[in-house]
């Protein structure tokens, strides 16, 4: 018994675990939020709703942001219309695009948080990647890895649907895996594109124009470890507590709807 407790700490961290390096990506496309309210009405055909057209702008200036990044872009949408309706079907036509392109963008912030850190990235021993856009079989996990050339001995975990709060709950899991293996370096990714709820204005559905009003585009990455190698590994921050409360009744607090399958 007394050997096996020692094995087991021999394969632990001694110390906590750290954020070693943050790296960063959005699409191309960069929208001023003062012209949204034009652009948005504009490609979805919907510049005769102008009464709806000036709340949509009250509530872009309401948001405080002042530019944002999309993937989409009006050619995008000229060859896509139905993903400018309000609730045409056009679930496949969202599912080709971010199935494609979640893996892609998150790619751009690894390599960059891959780099910052120094180190080969047949040194990463586990992927850790959330997202909600595009579910799909082989995951954005496996498709992230293949992009990045990571060794296939890598420990991979995807969690999709898990909304806003997802970030920082992979700091959780990350954390739980670099103290509790020796020398694992964790690369912990999080990427979103709004396709899936990119949709026209609907006069009833003010939820889902606030949501078209500010949120963007982007991914996400941080290399994670404990133990920092002296000389070849510059932690920034130490992770020292993570935890998460569930407020009680609470299920209604945050929905989220995509457009429906054909």
């Amino acid at each position: 018994m007394a050997s096996l407790h020692a094995l087991r700490k021999a394969q632990r961290a001694q110390g906590p675990a750290t954020i070693m390096a943050i790296g960063t990506a959005n699409p191309p496309n960069l929208y001023e939020q003062s012209t949204y309210p034009d652009y948005y009405f504009r490609v979805t055909n919907a510049e005769h709703k102008q009464d709806l057209k000036h709340k949509f702008r009250r509530m872009c200036e309401k948001t405080m942001v002042k530019r944002r990044y999309l993937h989409l872009t009006e050619e995008i949408l000229k060859e896509r219309p139905k993903l400018c309706s309000y609730m045409e079907p056009s679930f496949d036509d969202r599912q080709d695009i971010v199935v494609e392109e979640v893996p892609k963008l998150a790619k751009e912030a690894a390599t960059k948080a891959i780099k910052e850190w120094g180190r080969s990235k047949s040194d990463i021993t586990h992927l850790v990647f959330c997202s909600i856009s595009g579910i799909d079989m082989p995951g954005a996990d496996y498709r992230l890895a293949k992009l990045l050339g990571l060794p296939l001995s890598v420990n991979r975990i995807m969690l999709y649907s898990q909304a806003c709060h997802m970030g920082a709950a992979m700091l959780r899991i990350a954390k739980d895996l670099a103290e509790n293996n020796k020398g694992a370096r964790v690369l912990v990714v999080s990427c979103e594109i709004t396709v899936l709820s990119f949709r026209g204005p609907d006069e009833h559905d003010f939820e889902a124009l606030a949501g078209q009003a500010g949120f963007g585009d982007g991914a996400a990455a941080v290399i994670v470890g404990a133990d920092p190698i002296q000389g070849l590994e510059k932690p920034i921050y130490e992770i020292m507590s993570a935890t998460q409360v569930t407020v009680p009744e609470s299920e209604k607090a945050v929905e989220a709807t995509s457009g429906r399958s054909a």
